[in-house]
């Protein structure tokens, strides 16, 4: 059975999901356990999320609230079945980012959670939150990515529904900011363990120490 799904997300780009999730199942592994890392762009190949891929092949800029629920029980239905012990996720529960650039209001958004929570039951779920100031993460990521990455960035914001107010990497960090509170409220109202980590002054190696320290309380796992 699926004990636990560890969904690792953040406030803005560059914060350093990946690289968390990348560490976090190299070392859940080495306690034993067996782990599913469910890469960020996974959600186009995985079997369970072939309705979600469907729907943005058809020409769809968007994917209707009810395939990701869906598709998020087929996921922890393959998962349990496979014997997966835990699961780290990059960027995937809960797509309140999507959701929000999709044009959903808050309401709706916190209707889908809802709908998630009973879709992963029984598995337990803490979400990682990784935060920093967004203008920082932003010119992080663009350091990382090249100049060609923030017009990339700023162009998927800027047409979609619900963040057409972006044309440029200031007012990209506004609306995260905004976003920001939003995905806190609405996480709060979920029975989900959230750990928010401010990475601000954190370098990879000292984010993967904190959030380690905290998993291996609430997992009940050996030190190591």
């Amino acid at each position: 059975m699926t004990k636990h799904l560890i969904a690792v997300i953040g406030n803005s780009p560059g914060v350093g999901k990946s690289t968390l999730c990348r560490h976090l199942a190299a070392w859940l592994k080495e306690t034993g356990a067996t782990v599913d890392h469910f890469q960020e762009a996974d959600i186009l190949t995985r079997p369970a999320f072939r309705p979600v891929a469907e729907e943005f092949a058809d020409g769809n800029h968007s994917v209707r609230p009810e395939t990701l629920i869906e598709s998020t029980r087929a996921y922890l239905a393959e998962s349990r079945a496979a014997g997966i012990d835990v699961l780290v996720t990059d960027a995937l529960l809960p797509f309140i980012p999507s959701l929000v650039a999709w044009g959903h209001d808050e309401p709706s958004i916190a209707h889908v959670l809802r709908e998630l929570t009973t879709a992963v039951e029984p598995t337990r779920v803490t979400v990682v939150y990784l935060h920093d100031d967004p203008s920082t993460a932003l010119h992080r990521a663009l350091t990382r990515e090249g100049p060609d990455w923030a017009d990339w960035y700023v162009t998927k914001l800027a047409t979609s529904p619900g963040t057409r107010s972006v044309h440029d990497l200031t007012s990209a960090a506004t609306h995260l900011r905004h976003e920001t509170a939003l995905t806190h409220r609405l996480l709060a109202t979920t029975p989900w363990h959230v750990l928010t980590v401010d990475v601000a002054h954190l370098d990879a190696s000292q984010t993967a120490t904190h959030v380690r320290h905290h998993l291996t309380d609430l997992l009940d796992l050996p030190p190591h």
